[in-house]
């Protein structure tokens, strides 16, 4: 692969022209992957192969466990070694080096790189990039790319990228939902999705140690800045306790925001390595905690951001909040 990416948005007509032109097909997205990530993997990757595509699906940690439901979820590799490729996606990744190390190995012998993506911050890495920073989900964008260009949209697709749209706007309730995030999703139920399911297995089917880790975070909670910040720190120990899975604290930090005081909610999740993971979200379109988590080496979205620090768990903690508590404290 060259080193030569173009800052030009490419069009996503042209984007299915490369599709179209190439056979064997690798598509990735982050470590850690959350539904929109997962989902926009598969909804491309079952319509390429209805176009008879050679495709490999890529997860550096695989699909997480609450989201093995989704059509084509058992397709899903982690890598091992390069690939030869024609062509190869990157799929709602901020940065070349978030689908990890071993998708990027994985990724190196492929002639071109095709980065897709609704992150701000993306430096655009690829060799074509459509980066579109008005959109909900990179799921909404591969929509777009399969119906303006007649590539197949089966059920399957339309589980995967439903998923993906859903996850990213908070069940379309998040700011950043748009009327065409509910024009789609009213497409999909008239093309006949069953999206009371869909729902009801994204949202309220919970292994037990999920609601064990919730009630953790209830009990130790803590507020700042006058109740407008509400954080939690989770622990190894208490990872270990609970049995913690991939996939397991995605949506805790929205119990944390919806309490009436908050303004913004941090979660800091200490890793294996030492290192201290932070998830930042806004409810004040003032509040940017991207710009926050950008002082820590981080970024992603002005409502939804995050990064990582260097341990311990309690010294990263106070670094970040305290950061956080000068630009809450400026919005009054």
């Amino acid at each position: 692969m060259n080193d030569s990416p173009t800052l030009i948005m490419t069009p996503l007509s042209e984007i299915a022209d490369l599709l179209r032109g190439a056979q064997r097909i690798g598509l990735a997205s982050h470590i850690r992957p959350d539904g929109d990530a997962v989902g926009s993997v598969l909804g491309l990757a079952l319509s390429l192969r209805a176009l008879g595509k050679t495709v490999v699906p890529l997860l550096e940690d695989g699909v997480p466990e609450n989201l093995a439901f989704l059509p084509g979820a058992d397709s899903v590799q982690q890598p091992r070694g390069p690939l030869d490729l024609d062509l190869a996606v990157a799929l709602d990744t901020a940065t070349h080096e978030r689908i990890g190390a071993g998708c990027v190995e994985a990724f190196s012998r492929a002639p071109v790189l095709v980065n897709i993506d609704h992150h701000p911050t993306n430096p655009r890495y690829g060799h074509h990039n459509h980066v579109d920073g008005d959109q909900p989900a990179t799921g909404q964008i591969v929509y777009e790319l399969l119906t303006q260009n007649g590539l197949p949209m089966d059920d399957g697709v339309r589980q995967n990228l439903f998923a993906a749209i859903s996850t990213d706007t908070g069940s379309f309730q998040f700011a950043c939902t748009t009327a065409r995030s509910h024009e789609i999703a009213g497409e999909m139920i008239r093309a006949g999705l069953d999206i009371a399911r869909l729902s009801q297995l994204l949202y309220h089917t919970f292994p037990r140690r999920r609601l064990e880790l919730q009630r953790a975070m209830l009990n130790d909670m803590a507020f700042r800045a006058g109740d407008r910040i509400a954080s939690w720190q989770l622990s190894q120990e208490l990872q270990q306790r609970v049995e913690v899975r991939p996939g397991d604290t995605e949506g805790l930090i929205d119990t944390l925001r919806m309490i009436d005081s908050v303004v913004s909610a941090v979660i800091f999740e200490e890793l294996p390595d030492g290192k201290v993971r932070v998830s930042a979200r806004s409810k004040d379109a003032r509040l940017d905690v991207s710009a926050v988590c950008a002082r820590f080496g981080g970024g992603g979205h002005r409502m939804a951001a995050g990064a990582r620090l260097p341990g311990p768990l309690p010294a990263a903690s106070e670094t970040f909040l305290t950061a956080l508590e000068h630009e809450v404290r400026r919005l009054s």
